[in-house]
């Protein structure tokens, strides 16, 4: 079987997107978002992580299979917040390859967002 034959597999799909997207040997996580937007910006960091880190199980992944990180941040200034939560979750598997930059968020509330590739187990 070609890899354009190869079947893809959505997790939680919705009308307008779904949570991943699972093709070949590798899963793609849709942007997660903090559901708490009363958190200051590690909670919501930390709410995110344990969302990806979720739907990577879920895909059959886990944090140290990420292929690639890509961070967005509403307030560049609150990355050294995020980063502390960001390198104690990363602790005993090598960090990602990661971008990381400012823009304005679909919901005002949303400190951050994390989109991220990762090869499957």
């Amino acid at each position: 079987m070609s890899q354009s034959e190869t079947p893809i597999r959505y997790l939680n799909p919705e009308p307008r997107y779904s949570d991943a997207a699972i093709h070949g040997q590798v899963v793609y996580l849709a942007g997660q978002v903090p559901t708490n937007t009363s958190a200051d910006m590690a909670g919501q960091t930390q709410q995110v992580l344990d969302q990806i880190e979720a739907l990577l199980k879920e895909a059959g992944s886990h944090r140290g299979r990420i292929l690639m990180a890509q961070v967005i941040v509403k307030d560049i200034r609150e990355v050294p917040e995020m980063n502390t939560v960001w390198e104690a979750w990363f602790q005993g598997v090598t960090a990602p390859p990661r971008a990381t930059f400012q823009s304005p968020l679909v919901n005002p509330d949303w400190k951050i967002e994390v989109i991220v590739t990762a090869a499957l187990a």
